[in-house]
């Protein structure tokens, strides 16, 4: 079985390369501020899905092994049958893997590609009967967990579902090296605490990089924001660079003017970066330095389904949706740093 050259980053790209104003009207990207304007300075990752045995690809961009068949767990399924087939795959060595596990949110959000819809999988993606709808991951949603996140790959959406419903499977193997969600517990289908041994749960296999102790830090001399240790980022102290709600070119304006410059507004995967899956309300780490947080912020990332729409970061339950532009109806958190 082949290995793939992997070039890891802890913020999984977001593919976007189009730039569109406030109407959905494209527009050139250069000095927009706008998640394409700085794809660029991103790592491109080509080819993003190399053969590792028959029926499966690895990630480059994640390291993480997915079978070329989307559906290979068949029908949808409540969210602990979803548990039960990925181990029972790992079980009977499906496609000589032992290690097959149902992804956490945060494995699973990283095949989304924003500058596709339906589905919203990086173009040419060697996937094969994809549906564009729900897909379960393994995580718990602290704000209610009776509930699980699953990812929506019509448009790259992700909130919560009751653990009853039913909904699609597509297990992942490999060794993940994204960061850890930081969900750390477990909960049942009625949302009650259970152990996590043998669950499959997020909160016990905890896949990915352990963050750095303490995670934030004082930004280096001559920038005054919080470094996030995970992923290199700084952001600004202050999550309400605009003291209040904005329109998403508001957003874009504040960001990039913020002290002064060499700030911009960030785009919806490095926004989801911060998200602690163990907390709600924030959904931020315990003892986080942040003030002002609210509930919901711009990302820099136009949504392709529809471009007068943006995607936002759902703090205080950690769900990435979407708002129409030209509504003041988000906040702005500057970031400065590295990109994915």
């Amino acid at each position: 079985m082949g290995v793939a050259h992997v070039f890891v980053s802890p913020v999984p790209p977001t593919d976007q390369t189009r730039c569109h104003d406030g109407a959905g009207r494209e527009t050139p990207c250069p000095g927009s501020g706008q998640d394409a304007a700085f794809s660029h300075a991103a790592g491109r990752h080509a080819p993003r899905f190399a053969a590792v045995g028959t029926g499966l690809v690895q990630d480059t961009a994640t390291g993480l092994v997915w079978p070329v068949d989307a559906g290979i767990a068949g029908f949808p399924m409540p969210w602990d049958n979803a548990l039960a087939v990925a181990a029972r795959m790992a079980a009977d060595a499906v496609l000589g893997r032992t290690d097959w596990r149902l992804p956490n949110r945060r494995e699973l959000r990283s095949l989304v590609s924003y500058g596709q819809v339906r589905p919203s999988l990086p173009a040419g993606h060697p996937f094969e009967n994809v549906f564009a709808g729900w897909h379960w991951t393994s995580t718990t949603a602290a704000p209610a967990p009776a509930y699980a996140w699953y990812v929506h790959f019509e448009g790259g959406r992700m909130f919560y579902g009751k653990k009853d419903q039913d909904c699609l499977c597509w297990p992942v193997a490999g060794q993940s090296l994204l960061p850890r969600t930081g969900q750390a517990w477990c909960r049942d289908a009625a949302g009650r605490e259970v152990a996590c041994a043998g669950t499959g749960q997020d909160g016990e296999l905890r896949s990915g990089t352990p963050w750095p102790t303490p995670r934030f830090v004082p930004a280096p001399t001559g920038r005054e924001g919080v470094l996030d240790r995970v992923t290199g980022l700084v952001w600004a102290v202050r999550a309400d660079a605009a003291q209040g709600m904005a329109t998403w070119e508001e957003a874009l304006a504040v960001a990039a003017r913020y002290q002064g410059g060499g700030w911009r507004l960030p785009n919806i995967n490095e926004l989801e970066s911060l998200v602690d899956a163990g907390c709600a309300a924030p959904a931020l780490p315990a003892g986080h330095p942040f003030a002002a947080v609210g509930e919901v912020y711009w990302s820099a990332t136009t949504s392709a389904f529809d471009p007068a729409w943006a995607h936002a970061l759902y703090l205080h339950k950690g769900a990435v949706g979407v708002g129409v532009k030209a509504g003041r109806d988000f906040l702005v958190w500057p970031v400065a740093g590295p990109l994915s």
